[in-house]
């Protein structure tokens, strides 16, 4: 009987469905002359599937904006082959030759490629509305996004961009189809894996194996307090409430569009069955698992108020402190702990409704990248500076900036915002302990006397800790706890079938590394190497990369990442603010200096004052002449995926960048990086460019002549540093030898197949 319905209400989809494009299809063009195509499946004279495909007119945006290239070469493909798919709806009892149906329409319509958008739900635009949700989505192959470049327009007039690839569109997601493709079947794998927490690292995870062409996961699920994050309408306050580790923005999570192929689950996890391989989530449900990922990371937790009278002027040495880890007891309805959106969703609304009418004041607690964020935040909404307070615990050292220009600036701007600063203060009571009222005030203990704010409304923003639930659920399963989620350097825990990784957890002691954990490292990088670790287990291509290891000759080594730890804001004054550097220990900046091997410090601007024209940025090039650390600091707007691009980059990417700075050449580095020349070096394709310009010169031009990579080898294991006289060898080595052509064609290929992205640079032919 159900099925019969289903049947009914399909074909009277299909008579709406003709019914609306019988105009089109008498002429089989749209309204503004584009060629559209019907194509109609039909069993025993009944109508069981349709599709409507359009020409598709926008080539040059999917080529620049999606790396389609992973799946066609474009000069194989005339552009009348291209196809947008509209609508595709089948009779469920023929899903399964949904492929086949697509394989005739590409046949039928003489086309090699189907393209289908995938929009947000928030989306308004008419961009969305031709669509219907096509039921052959899991035969289509899901598309990367790629980074674009940031133009400086103004700078380049007529060497720009063709407005086709500049133009604004509403981001979407892209699936793809082609000839090749409907003959390579996907690997099916039916475990369920089930992904707890939805952190940089447990969103990575998943991308990674969504976005594997060759498989289908049918059973992917996500298990967090909020769901899917970047599922709210776009908030330019509430994407800059919190500081960005640049690893996801709003952006990226439309183009993954991770809700069409992974189950979400929202709430939090209690309990953990490994007997029966099931969890428990807040709500009652139940969810069952073959392989359970752990990555809830950390969140910033109320804290634990010491119960200090401040009437008998008592210090923070003289209070003793709680033993309790966490608060429990009763908590006035203003006081807020933000750590996902949808906190900053629900502290905005308040902040943006009930305080900004009122007269109270915020009081904002903490010494963290957030606390100050939060203040900005604040400030941007219209709440004054009179009526905000910073309140900071005791300082940590290293601080937060770990650097003394940008921590002074910082300082400066809290004072021109009106915003009274408290420095090494610890929380005593709220309310005077009582806590059944709304919250009206606050009172503190320091090492000299004592702080009391009137204040309506309570921001936490102490250190992070492992959530409660979280805690009681690993602990109550047996899984080994010691202060966090312990792993060994695969992301095993002691259940073969539960890996763990992010701030959530630390490394075995028998690697005797007790300083090193995820939260060490990038984060988006971390979980790459998480999925990689379980496809191993599923993969069929990846039976020749493994290696049989005898584990009891294991080394006992943590793995080290190699992509920087990165993180950009907007603090008070609005002042944005970015930070890369290489993954290790928070270590003083000022120890960090001091090391015989730790290179240049390169800085224009200044921090401390605001008023001159150009401001802080600052580059430490290390030892071996590379970019290792980025620290910018100003009020104009921020290039910021274009900056993260000058990680790890020797000096002479970057047009001989210290011989530059010791003539005096260079007195902006803003302006610096946007000039023209180096718009190549933020292409997204830049470092396959540098990896094939690495094999030729490791390559040896023949058998019995060493390669340009061996001498160098050479000359330094005998004399660590080269001689002018060595230099000048290499020098003519280079000249002479076939790499220096290969080189150089290589170069004018590279510029020359991505000259949509590269206008502006000259190429054979021009002149």
């Amino acid at each position: 009987m159900k099925s019969k319905k289903v049947l009914v209400k399909l074909s009277e989809f299909f008579v709406l469905f003709c019914r609306d494009v019988k105009q089109y299809i008498s002429d089989r063009r749209d309204p503004d002359g584009t060629e559209i195509q019907c194509f109609v499946a039909q069993c025993m004279d009944q109508v069981v599937g349709v599709a409507l495909l359009r020409r598709e007119e926008d080539i040059e945006y999917i080529r620049s904006h999606f790396n389609i290239e992973d799946f066609i070469y474009f000069n194989h493909h005339r552009r009348d082959e291209h196809a947008h798919l509209f609508h595709f709806a089948l009779n469920p009892v023929f899903q399964q030759y949904s492929k086949h149906f697509l394989k005739e329409i590409l046949r039928l319509g003489h086309k090699s490629c189907l393209y289908y958008p995938v929009y947000p739900q928030y989306t308004t635009r008419d961009s969305s509305k031709p669509h219907t949700t096509v039921t052959a989505l899991n035969d289509l192959v899901p598309i990367r996004a790629r980074r674009q470049i940031i133009y400086p327009l103004d700078q380049l007039g007529g060497n720009a961009p063709s407005e086709r690839i500049l133009k604004d569109k509403e981001p979407f997601s892209l699936a793809h189809l082609n000839r090749k493709l409907t003959l390579e079947p996907k690997v099916i794998i039916n475990a369920r894996i089930v992904v707890v927490g939805a952190s940089d690292v447990g969103i990575s995870f998943l991308e990674t194996l969504v976005f594997c062409p060759h498989l289908r996961f049918n059973n992917l699920t996500l298990v967090s307090t909020h769901g899917m994050p970047g599922q709210l309408p776009p908030d330019e306050l509430r994407s800059k409430f919190l500081p960005s580790s640049l690893c996801y923005t709003q952006e990226d999570f439309v183009h993954m569009a991770l809700g069409t192929w992974v189950k979400i689950v929202e709430g939090k996890v209690i309990a953990l069955d490994r007997t029966n391989k099931v969890i428990k989530v807040t709500g009652g449900a139940f969810v069952p698992y073959d392989y359970l990922i752990l990555c809830t990371g950390q969140q910033f937790q109320v804290p634990v108020p010491t119960g200090a009278d401040i009437s008998t002027l008592v210090t923070t040495s003289e209070v003793t402190m709680p033993k309790a880890s966490r608060y429990t007891g009763p908590l006035p309805s203003t006081v807020f702990t933000v750590t996902t959106e949808r906190d900053c969703e629900n502290a905005l609304n308040y902040v943006r409704g009930d305080f900004l009418a009122g007269q109270g004041n915020a009081l904002v607690y903490g010494n963290t990248l957030e606390a100050f964020s939060m203040v900005q935040t604040l400030l941007a909404v219209g709440v004054p500076g009179s009526r905000v307070f910073l309140v900071q615990p005791p300082l940590e050292v290293p601080t937060c900036f770990n650097n003394p220009s940008v921590e002074d600036a910082v300082s400066a701007a809290l004072k021109e915002c009106g915003v009274a600063c408290h420095v090494g203060f610890t929380l005593a009571q709220w309310n005077d302990g009582k806590l059944n009222e709304p919250l009206s005030r606050a009172t503190f203990t320091s090492e000299n006397k004592p702080l009391n704010v009137d204040c309506e409304a309570f921001f936490c923003f102490q250190a992070k800790k492992v959530d409660y639930e979280a805690f009681k659920a690993i602990n109550d399963s047996c899984l080994v706890f010691d202060g966090r989620l312990v792993i060994d350097a695969d992301f095993h825990t002691n259940d073969p079938c539960i890996r763990a990784a992010g701030p959530l957890t630390k490394f075995q002691r028998r690697y005797h590394a007790e300083s090193w954990t995820h939260g060490n490292f990038n984060s988006k990088e971390v979980g790459m190497e998480l999925a990689q670790s379980l496809l191993t287990l599923f993969d069929p291509t990846l039976d020749g990369m493994l290696l049989d290891t005898d584990t009891s000759q294991e080394q006992l080594l943590i793995p080290i990442y190699s992509k920087p730890k990165t993180v950009s804001t907007v603090l008070p004054g609005g002042y944005n603010y970015l930070q890369v550097s290489k993954p290790g220990l928070n270590i003083p900046l000022d120890a960090h200096m001091v090391q015989p091997e730790y290179g240049r410090e390169l800085v224009t601007g200044s921090a401390s004052n605001p008023e001159e024209e150009h401001n802080y940025f600052r580059l430490h090039v290390n030892q071996h002449h590379s970019v290792e650390t980025i620290t910018c600091y100003t009020r104009q707007a921020l290039d910021t995926s274009n900056l993260v691009c000058l990680y790890g980059l020797h000096e002479r990417y970057l047009n001989n960048l210290l011989q530059r700075c010791d003539e005096g050449l260079i007195t902006d580095f803003y302006s610096f990086f946007r000039e023209s020349w180096c718009l190549a070096v933020f292409h997204d394709r830049f470092k396959d460019f540098r990896d094939e310009i690495r094999e030729l010169l490791v390559a040896k031009p023949s058998a019995d002549v060493p390669s340009l990579e061996e001498k160098v080898r050479k000359m330094i294991e005998e004399d660590l540093v080269l001689s002018k006289d060595q230099r000048r060898v290499l020098t003519d080595s280079y000249v002479a030898s076939t790499a220096k052509k290969a080189i150089e064609q290589r170069l004018l290929g590279f510029l020359n197949y991505n000259s949509y992205h590269l206008p502006m640079y000259a190429k054979p032919g021009m002149m």
